[in-house]
């Protein structure tokens, strides 16, 4: 069963569990999940209001309600 699901994040959040800094994804485009592998520079240029299908390719298209 596939799942959409919503993220209104368009960068990674630092967290340091000890002294040196890891990075979360919260777009959730990372293919490195947890971790961002920087899939969130992909996000820049969505146009606030509108939600978009990330496809497997890395492309993006608009989805209509």
């Amino acid at each position: 069963m596939a799942r959409m699901i919503i993220h209104e994040a368009k960068g990674p959040v630092e967290i340091k569990p000890g002294t040196e800094s890891k990075w979360v994804c919260m777009c959730g485009l990372s293919r490195n999940a947890p971790f961002c592998d920087g899939s969130h520079k992909k996000v820049r240029e969505e146009e606030t209001g509108k939600t978009y299908q990330y496809l497997p390719d890395g492309t993006r298209k608009e989805v209509k309600a």
